[in-house]
């Protein structure tokens, strides 16, 4: 272990700077009145982990520069490398999460917020605070060298003084030569060589097309919607009761509410028939059971006419009310008189059946609302569960325009910033089919296409992009004379970067995996696969398929 190279203290700093972002961030928005939902507590494990993303590729830089060479020099060689990249990832990620701002769901919209927010401060802190830091501890190598190579006696190398400030104490560098990590020389001399043999790239092709295969098959088998006990906790009451009701009562679906929103003049025999025309229009729903409708002009008119009165008049309608209620007490609440006496709104029941599918509630409705808006009577139809089954008219439609959205914003940095058309294509490229495997392996895992999911297939695209972007860019970059010399240059150079910071983001997320909560069940599922899958991209697939150009 090189004693006096080793990063083990610029490394927390990294950790505590992407920490000194999420106060930062989330400080600014609450500051801004911004509010606070749940899902945005899974921001800090995302901020984590494009933290620490770029860390390791700025610490992996600086170590391949020479101690010999003073501070501002290794600097500006570290920054020189990466910096467009670091920016272009930044731009990419913060415009994915902006993007994410158009979306219907307020929930998404604040999470959004606090998380492209959020990143922009990570950046800042990355390069300047954290480059400092770097700065500071490559004073730290020369002063520790210089000590260290100064022996306190003829057997004895290192004191034990020496050894508790610059630990480990084994062995000094080389001072003209740069640090070399292992797993670098794995993907300089063993990986990139392998990866780039005809053999190992027809292999990569085949197992890339049973992979967008598997995907796309599981694209058309994704649900759609968010159960309602995945809202509450796995310990949760509601959790058996909403058990118990999908086994028992799964047939019957919300009553819903029918409301006349505006004043009308229910004892005009030219205004009742229209509303009983739209009352029996709504009934004969395929997901309506009409022997269950509950209206209480209904009830009037025949307690009106019993009563052998004139339901027709205003007087004898609006007097018999009273009685009427007080023999139907059921109807008290349906009916809202003012204190002019004037019936100024109303409601009826109607009996859902048959909607225990997230399809069948979407299509329900859906009718309901397109038969409430032809009527001429002025209706509404609604239940305190439609919050929920608007995101399953909702979702898709939101969802894919974001993706779309934030695609063709990637492209269109990419191509400013990265000096290649067909790489910035290949990029794109690497996006789409990541969220095309995520969206299909989420089918897999037993994931929904919910609000929740929708997050994280933001998150997806700018995850994506950084595999990809910081390959792409390494290998544009190459002064090689061949193609695989620059795929085995980009993977030496930035090949193990981009796996710590896909382990690393994935253990971050694991505490998420034991949650009791499906919010942060379903957002650990998801990053895993987009670390997975956006690692197998921006390691195997992009590498390969840009030595066919």
């Amino acid at each position: 272990w090189d004693c006096v190279r080793n990063k083990m203290w610029t490394a927390a700093f990294g950790v505590i700077s992407a920490a000194l972002a999420v106060v930062s961030g989330f400080g600014l928005m609450l500051y801004m009145g911004v509010p606070f939902v749940i899902i945005v507590a899974n921001s800090p494990f995302l901020i984590l982990g494009v933290g620490i993303d770029d860390m390791f590729i700025m610490i992996s830089a600086w170590q391949k520069t020479s101690l010999m060479d003073n501070i501002k020099q290794r600097l500006s060689s570290v920054y020189s490398k990466v910096a467009v990249s670091i920016t272009i990832t930044t731009i990419t990620n913060v415009l994915a999460f902006y993007t994410g701002i158009m979306t219907s769901f307020r929930s998404v919209q604040y999470f959004c917020i606090y998380t492209g927010t959020t990143l922009l401060f990570c950046y800042f802190y990355n390069i300047t605070c954290f480059g400092a830091f770097m700065a500071l501890d490559g004073k730290r190598e020369r002063v520790c060298l210089r000590w260290l190579k100064k022996p306190e006696s003829p057997d004895q190398k290192c004191s034990s003084l020496k050894r508790s400030c610059c630990l480990p104490c084994d062995s000094l560098p080389d001072e003209e030569g740069t640090d070399v990590h292992p797993m670098n020389v794995f993907f300089r001399d063993y990986f990139g060589p392998f990866l780039t043999r005809t053999e190992s790239k027809f292999f990569v092709v085949l197992v890339y097309i049973l992979y967008i295969i598997s995907s796309i098959y599981g694209c058309f088998h994704v649900q759609e919607g968010l159960d309602l006990r995945n809202l509450a906790s796995d310990d949760s009451y509601i959790t058996p009761y909403f058990n118990v009701e999908e086994e028992y009562f799964s047939d019957y679906g919300p009553r819903v509410m029918v409301i006349v929103t505006e004043t009308l003049n229910y004892w005009d025999e030219g205004v009742r028939p229209k509303l009983e025309i739209c009352l029996s229009d709504l009934e004969n729903s395929d997901y309506v059971d009409k022997s269950l409708t509950e209206f209480w002009l209904r009830e009037y008119v025949q307690y009106t006419e019993k009563s052998q009165q004139d339901v027709n008049d205003k007087d004898t309608f609006m007097n018999n009310l009273p009685n009427f209620l007080t023999h139907f007490p059921l109807f008290t609440y349906d009916i809202n008189i003012s204190s002019s006496h004037e019936i100024i709104s109303s409601r009826g029941f109607i009996q859902t059946v048959g909607v225990s599918s997230s399809t069948n509630k979407k299509t329900m409705l859906s009718q309901l609302r397109s038969k409430a808006e032809k009527c001429e009577i002025p209706l509404m139809v609604y239940n305190h569960a439609f919050i929920y089954f608007d995101q399953y008219t909702a979702i898709l439609e939101n969802t894919v325009r974001n993706v779309i959205v934030a695609s063709t914003a990637m492209f269109i940095v990419s191509l400013l910033l990265i000096p290649h058309p067909l790489c910035s294509l290949w990029v794109t490229f690497a996006i789409a089919s990541v969220i095309v495997g995520v969206t299909g392996f989420m089918a897999f895992w037993n994931v929904n296409l919910d609000s929740i999911s929708m997050i994280n297939l933001v998150i997806c695209i700018g995850f994506s992009f950084d595999f990809s972007a910081h390959i792409s860019y390494a290998f544009v970059s190459s002064s090689k004379p061949s193609v695989n010399q620059k795929t085995i240059e980009a993977l030496y150079l930035l090949g193990y970067p981009v796996l710590q910071s896909a382990l690393s983001t994935v253990i971050g997320v694991c505490v998420l995996s034991a949650a009791k909560a499906y919010i942060f069940r379903t957002f650990f599922k998801i990053m895993f696969l987009v670390m997975v899958l956006g690692a197998a991209h921006g390691l195997i697939f992009i590498p390969v398929f840009l030595t066919f150009f």
